[in-house]
């Protein structure tokens, strides 16, 4: 079942049970999902990888959003950023725990044989690759800077 099927059938789901921000999610998640598809000219689907991407973006957005909101104060705009968040997390595989994502990373640093900050474009790229869908950016970013400093 792709992507886009599964976000209908959930869409259908929390319409269903008139579950507002479960709808408002999946409902970007299928517009963002459609733009993607039409971007590149053809009807093809997305590749599993760039579904992910997308997925993880948006989960981003939400989070950078609800961050925003509690710097100013304003719970009442956080909350249903970080619920729609949880509402798209769930089509995204099990993230992988800082721990794992460090003996990922201290593996890509001895295949690579990085020593320095200066290696850390290489190994960001390789750890991002491997990673894609378990980990975030920032997960995978935090954990190459203490490894190489």
């Amino acid at each position: 079942m792709s992507l886009q099927d599964k976000v209908m059938d959930a869409m259908k789901t929390a319409m269903k049970a008139k579950d507002a921000q479960s709808l408002e999610a999946l409902r970007s998640v299928k517009s963002a999902l459609l733009l993607a598809q039409t971007e590149t000219g053809s009807k093809a689907d997305l590749t599993e990888e760039e579904e992910l991407k997308l997925l993880q973006k948006q989960v981003k957005q939400r989070k950078d959003s609800a961050a925003i909101y509690k710097e100013q104060g304003r719970e009442d705009l956080a909350e249903p950023e970080l619920a729609q968040a949880k509402v798209i997390e769930q089509f995204l595989p099990a993230q992988l725990s800082e721990e794992e994502v460090s003996k990922i990373v201290d593996q890509i640093i001895a295949e690579t044989g990085a020593s320095s900050m200066a290696d850390m474009g290489k190994v960001m790229g390789l750890a991002s690759a491997r990673l894609t869908g378990k980990a975030d950016g920032k997960t995978i970013s935090t954990a190459v800077k203490s490894r190489l400093s």
